[in-house]
């Protein structure tokens, strides 16, 4: 499925590539909205409801992905709430061999997330996916989210990579489309990103379950 020998650089999502998005859905839509509800006198619904119409009027953009402005907008410590189900932390299937077997065939490797850096820093304190990757790139330090163009060409300054020959692999359709009108060569999007949803059907970008459908060297 791949030609390894025309890639030099691998870019990486987290959540829902290297990670188990199954522990950011629990928390969003339901951990979060029953502390809220707490907070707020209101029922689990009404709570679920208010928070999901909130997130969805800025979805795809950095402060959907913030943490800070969620507590600033909840009234509530989001970051500590976000590690009250820290045991749902988990990587995808064949994730470690996958990171692996890059270093094996000497493939530069960075990790290219929309998370914000205290939710970033406490997954990689729990997986310890960051000994395999030779650099982490948040969009909260270049300012724009991965949807942006711009990003793209903020990760170019910070990160130089030649898009011909570098792969990227996400589980969200809107960020590989913006990586494709980049110009990047190879794109690679995850079937379920969620272990506790179904698999969904791709048809834009080449798609995989899992890792191993693309391993490289053992």
């Amino acid at each position: 499925m791949l030609d390894w020998s025309q890639i030099d650089t691998v870019l990486l999502d987290m959540d829902g590539t290297l990670l188990d998005l199954h522990y950011d859905n629990h928390f969003w839509l339901e951990h979060l909205p029953q502390r809220y509800a707490v907070a707020n006198g209101l029922s689990v619904p009404e709570a679920q409801a208010l928070v999901n119409q909130m997130t969805d009027e800025l979805r795809g953009t950095l402060d959907w992905y913030c943490l800070r402005y969620w507590s600033d907008a909840l009234k509530l410590d989001v970051p500590a709430i976000y590690r009250e189900v820290e045991d749902r932390i988990a990587l995808r299937p064949h994730t470690d061999r996958f990171l692996r077997s890059l270093r094996a065939m000497n493939k530069r490797a960075l990790l290219v997330t929309n998370a914000h850096p205290d939710g970033l820093n406490h997954k990689l304190e729990v997986t310890g996916i960051d000994q395999w990757l030779d650099a982490i790139i948040s969009s909260h330090d270049l300012g724009h989210a991965k949807e942006s163009s711009l990003f793209w060409h903020s990760l170019q300054e910070r990160q130089p990579f030649d898009p011909e020959r570098t792969l990227f692999v996400d589980d969200n359709l809107h960020v590989l489309g913006a990586a494709r009108d980049y110009g990047i060569a190879h794109l690679l999007c995850i079937r379920q990103p969620d272990s506790k949803n179904p698999a969904r059907e791709i048809t834009e970008f080449p798609a995989i379950h899992d890792f191993d459908e693309i391993l490289g060297a053992r």
